[in-house]
């Protein structure tokens, strides 16, 4: 059993998943009646419950859905001020998908940041995972010098964070320091730009959900990476896909999960097991796009650090293991009008009792078009690839189908919940960069009203004519989107030319190493 932080319970407010720390054995029902607040004060300072001592928050006495949360600029000010907040992010999602910036201190922030912005080098869009500075990009280099980003902050971003001690987040905007534009590469910026051509044909929004899937072991990411990431714990022993009983075993950080990402702004629907041995999927609600992009750097950010706490590791790697299903980020998506109307509900037939319009078949068409010209926004890793095989839950071809798993594009819902889940992205997207490249596509499937192939019945495993064949490797996926005049005429050659650089340069990093599975196979025999 795991005991909490005096300060915390001692002084502040709880979630019912805390009491799962304190007592696993015991439901809700048998521990509140019998403790009390002052109770768990009283023996916390004794340091007595379950003979732990493991510190999980340090908050004040103010309730989360106060301090943290979704927060106006106004109520982010007079928090500085009480000092319920000390120190705020100002941060960014990188090539990768990852979240940079800085820590500021909160009254300087207040101050100066919040409306005059911060600066960050502009390596920062060109650096490999390791952080080295990588020749060949036209947006920053040692010839420019590397000199900096002006970082925007975005106030409607603004939140407090409910698992870190009197701390705020702002997500940003990266603008030239000199033209006082957004850098067109910047991942945020790039969604942005296709969301506006959402407005300009006279559309009122995109909606969209990202299903995040994750593995969990139990080495701490430190001992993890003593390890070589290899012989890891998983925290479960058999698949746990729905599995309620396997769940509960991991019940305290899943409800940790739950609880801080919904006191900090994003609201959580539920949580479950998947089909490989410690896989999870926790699903966030849907939302208009860029806010889901935003949504879904917060929570993995927010994941990894839970897991520091809890003295685990979670992996977001698209194929952790060979002999299991990948993890997946199956992408909803629906367009709405400016009275927020789903505009895919329509009265032509698609399949039995289920109607749509003619802008949802022109969308699904445009987006099953050019996806496997700008696959590699989908699949940005060596690992990606990994995951497309067959009977493991990854689509292996291009088809679209009626709540059917095996396709690559499943229609799902009905009426106003009518909407399409693309099965293609893996949980290693950059969720600005997959957003964007399917509000690209499914628009200019309007623009040329373009017609629905048939919708496919069966196995999609079987699928083996060519035009349905999607990319197989990064270097094929970067290929198609450098040679692709589709994405030139919709994202510019700059972006283009920055991401088909740096998915090269990523396919190049993974040339350079000599693997395990090299080592074993050649080392004695060859």
């Amino acid at each position: 059993a795991v005991g909490l932080n005096a300060e915390y319970l001692g002084e502040s407010q709880f979630s019912p998943s805390d009491f799962n720390l304190v007592l696993p054995m015991m439901s809700l029902s048998s521990v509140l009646p019998r403790l009390s607040v002052n109770h768990c004060r009283a023996a916390l300072r004794a340091n007595r419950i379950c003979g732990g001592n493991v510190p999980m928050k340090q908050f004040s006495s103010q309730s989360a859905s106060s301090k943290h949360g979704v927060l106006s600029v106004d109520q982010v000010k007079q928090l500085i001020k009480k000092d319920d907040i000390r120190t705020v992010i100002m941060a960014f999602p990188d090539a990768y998908g990852r979240m940079f910036g800085k820590r500021y201190d909160a009254e300087f922030f207040a101050k100066a940041a919040l409306d005059d912005g911060g600066h960050c080098c502009t390596y920062l869009l060109t650096t490999d995972m390791d952080m080295n500075a990588v020749p060949g990009f036209k947006l920053a280099s040692w010839e420019k010098g590397y000199g900096d980003f002006h970082m925007v902050a975005d106030h409607a971003t603004i939140r407090g964070l409910s698992w870190q001690d009197r701390t705020a987040l702002v997500l940003c905007d990266l603008h030239d320091p000199k033209t006082h534009k957004p850098v067109p590469q910047a991942p945020r910026s790039v969604l942005i730009n296709q969301l506006r051509k959402v407005k300009d044909l006279g559309f009122g929004s995109v909606k969209a959900a990202t299903e995040l899937e994750f593995f969990q072991y139990k080495e701490s990411y430190e001992e993890a990476f003593n390890k070589n990431y290899k012989g890891l714990t998983p925290s479960g022993w058999y698949s746990e896909d729905y599995h309620i009983l396997q769940g509960t075993r991991n019940e305290s950080f899943m409800a940790d999960i739950r609880y801080h990402l919904k006191a900090s702004g994003i609201p959580v629907e539920t949580s479950k097991g998947e089909t490989g041995i410690s896989q999870h999927e926790v699903n966030i609600s849907y939302e208009e796009a860029l806010a889901m992009a935003d949504r879904h750097l917060i929570y993995k950010q927010c994941l990894k650090e839970l897991a520091m706490k809890h003295n685990k590791s979670i992996t977001f790697m698209a194929k952790p293991h060979a002999d299991q299903a990948g993890s997946s980020c199956h992408l909803h998506l629906s367009l709405h009008g400016a009275s927020g109307e789903n505009l895919f509900r329509g009265q032509q037939s698609l399949t039995g009792e289920i109607r749509s319009s003619e802008l949802f078949r022109q969308f699904l068409a445009g987006w099953m078009k050019y996806t496997p010209e700008l696959f590699a926004f989908y699949a940005p890793t060596v690992n990606s690839y990994k995951r497309y095989r067959a009977g493991t839950w990854a689509p292996t071809a291009s088809s679209w189908s009626y709540d059917n798993r095996t396709a690559a594009f499943r229609v799902v819902g009905h009426e106003k919940s009518l909407r399409i889940e693309c099965r293609l992205p893996g949980a290693d997207c950059n969720p600005y960069l997959g957003i964007a490249a399917a509000v690209a596509s499914g628009l200019q499937g309007i623009v040329e009203k373009l017609d629905l192939p048939p919708m496919f019945n069966g196995n999609a495993y079987d699928l083996t004519d060519k035009s349905s064949l999607l990319p197989r490797t990064l270097t094929e996926a970067t290929q198609r989107l450098e040679q692709s005049k589709f994405a030139r005429e919709h994202f510019g050659d700059d972006v283009v030319d920055h991401y088909a650089h740096f998915f090269r340069m990523e396919q190049e990093e993974f040339e350079r190493v000599v693997t395990d599975w090299e080592r074993k196979r050649y080392f004695e025999q060859i």
